[in-house]
């Protein structure tokens, strides 16, 4: 059904310490909740587009039922097998940009900037086609995706900058070097991961940083109506200022 899959080896780089970086915990039940929210009609069914390690679709499972993550990882797929909460999970190998199905489902969504991890419009744009192609009449799209002013003003007219973010652990945080020359639209992140232990772990990735109106464009192309965008998954107001913005399409009956 599903051919070559073209895998850029993030899970490589991440799987072994992904939930780390974004822990199973209250933040990832709030997307759950908002999704299940926003979710037309459970019975028709859920797909991911980079259901990684199941953060979200384990817990939104549990709200809506049984739900299809594909991921070009076979790492992270291995976790996501692993997880003792995943039997309403059915994780898949292929590629966002080409994958096909027998079913049409009423809830499509990609979160977590999986868009970005697409290096070119085109490539973007393939993958919001085929989501609009494996939705079912009058089903959403919901997108979550690293949003460019914000990246911008932070680098504040530099080519590179270093942030730290501590995590709520006491001795933990996140080293992040991010380099975004000046127009372009590439964003290149090395990030070193701190222990409490004093150990370490590297990885970097490459993303194609978009805005709201780009990813309506793509939408509207695949035949999709632009519904809505926020900020967060509170759904609060959308603002250039947010690292990430959220956005939501309907397909037409």
């Amino acid at each position: 059904m599903n051919g070559n899959v073209d895998d850029i080896g993030y899970g490589k780089q991440f799987a072994a310490w992904y939930d780390r970086l974004f822990p199973k915990d209250a933040n990832a039940v709030t997307t759950a909740e908002t999704l299940a929210h926003l979710h037309p009609d459970p019975e028709k069914g859920t797909l991911e587009f980079g259901v990684g390690t199941g953060r979200i679709a384990v817990p939104l499972s549990q709200k809506v039922g049984r739900i299809v993550g594909i991921d070009s990882s076979p790492e992270m797929l291995a976790l996501l097998a692993d997880d003792p909460g995943s039997v309403d999970v059915t994780g898949v190998h292929a590629d966002i940009r080409s994958y096909s199905d027998d079913r049409a489902y009423a809830l499509v969504y990609a979160v977590c900037g999986v868009l970005s991890m697409l290096l070119t419009p085109e490539d973007q744009q393939k993958a919001v086609q085929r989501a609009a192609e494996l939705l079912a009449p009058e089903g959403r799209l919901v997108i979550e995706s690293g949003n460019r002013p914000a990246v911008e003003a932070m680098h504040e007219g530099l080519a590179r900058t270093t942030l730290f973010t501590p995590y709520p652990e006491p001795g933990t945080g996140l080293q992040t070097h991010s380099t975004l020359p000046p127009g372009s639209d590439l964003w290149q992140c090395s990030h070193v991961w701190y222990e409490a232990d004093g150990t370490t772990r590297v990885g970097s990735e490459l993303a194609r940083l978009t805005t709201p109106d780009e990813v309506d464009a793509y939408a509207v192309a695949a035949g999709l109506t632009p519904e809505a965008r926020y900020a967060d998954w509170q759904l609060s107001p959308y603002t250039s200022q947010y690292p990430m913005f959220l956005t939501t399409y309907r397909k037409g009956v």
